[in-house]
C-alpha cells in the first residue's frame, strides 16, 4: 500500500456515523422537498441561508473554476448534512449541489438551526460529531489524493460509496458515472475505465440485473467491499 494509510481507516465511515441513523427532528422549523434526479439544488456563487439534510436519496457537491473546469467534491446519501457553511457566516454557496438520483431533503433555515444547537442538547452533540467525521474525512480524502496512485483513490471513493449506499437497491449508485468518478479522484475517464474493467475482472466490483432478488436499474453497481479492501 502507497503512502502508510492503515487499512482500518477505510473503517471509518462506520465508526464516525452510521449512514442509516435518523436525526431527530422533531420541534425544528423547516421544509421538507424532493428533487428529482439531475436537479439543481443550488448553485454555486449563490446567497445561501440555509443548510439541508439528506432523509433520502443522493447529492452530488461539485465545484468549477474560472477556467471551467469542474471538481466533485463529494457524494453524500442518507443522514448526510450539506450547506452548513452558513453557520459560519459564508454568505455564498462554495458549490453546486446537485441530486444525482430522487432525493427527499430537510431544508432548515440557519436562524432556526442555531436555535436548535443552543436548545436541543442532543441534536447538537450529534451534529458536533457529524462535523467533526466530515473534517477528518477531508483531512484523509486530501493525504489520500497526494500519497495514493489513481487505483488507490478510485477504490477508496468506491468503498466510501459502498458504505453509504442501500445494497439492496441500485438507484443508491445511479448517476455517479465513470466521468464523474474521474473528477473526484483528480484523473481521466478513460484511466477510471480501465481500473472499472480491471475490478471487475478481479471481483471486487459487478454490474448486473438482480441482487439478493432485487432488481437492478440501469446496470446497476454492485461492490465487493471485502475484497476491494485488498486494494488499499
Amino acid at each position: 500500500m502507497e503512502g502508510g494509510m492503515p487499512n482500518q481507516q477505510i473503517m471509518r465511515d462506520k465508526e464516525r456515523h452510521d449512514p442509516k441513523t435518523r436525526i431527530d427532528l422533531v420541534g425544528v422549523a423547516m421544509q421538507v422537498k424532493r428533487f428529482e434526479r439531475k436537479e439543481i439544488i443550488y448553485s454555486q456563487g449563490e446567497r445561501g441561508s440555509t443548510l439541508l439534510y439528506i432523509e433520502d436519496g443522493s447529492v452530488k457537491l461539485s465545484a468549477t473554476t474560472g477556467t471551467g473546469k469542474e471538481a466533485v467534491v463529494a457524494i453524500l446519501g442518507r443522514s448526510d448534512f450539506f450547506g452548513e457553511k452558513c453557520l459560519s457566516g459564508c454568505l455564498v454557496r462554495r458549490t453546486t449541489a446537485t441530486a444525482i438520483a430522487p432525493s427527499t431533503l430537510v431544508v432548515i433555515r440557519k436562524n432556526e438551526m442555531r436555535r436548535v444547537l443552543l436548545t436541543k442538547h442532543p441534536f447538537c452533540n450529534v451534529f458536533i460529531s457529524y462535523l467533526l467525521a466530515m473534517s477528518l474525512q477531508t483531512e484523509e480524502d486530501l493525504i489520500n489524493s497526494l500519497c495514493n496512485r489513481s487505483e488507490v483513490r478510485l477504490a477508496r471513493v468506491l468503498l466510501r460509496l459502498a458504505d453509504k449506499g442501500d445494497h439492496n437497491n441500485a438507484c443508491a449508485f445511479e448517476g455517479i458515472s465513470q466521468g464523474t468518478l474521474a473528477r473526484m479522484i483528480g484523473t481521466t475517464r478513460s484511466r477510471v475505465n480501465f481500473f472499472m474493467n480491471s475490478f471487475r475482472q478481479r471481483g471486487f466490483i459487478s454490474y448486473g440485473i438482480e441482487f439478493d432478488g432485487a432488481l437492478w436499474r440501469n446496470d446497476g453497481l454492485r461492490i465487493n467491499s471485502h475484497l476491494l479492501e485488498t486494494v488499499v
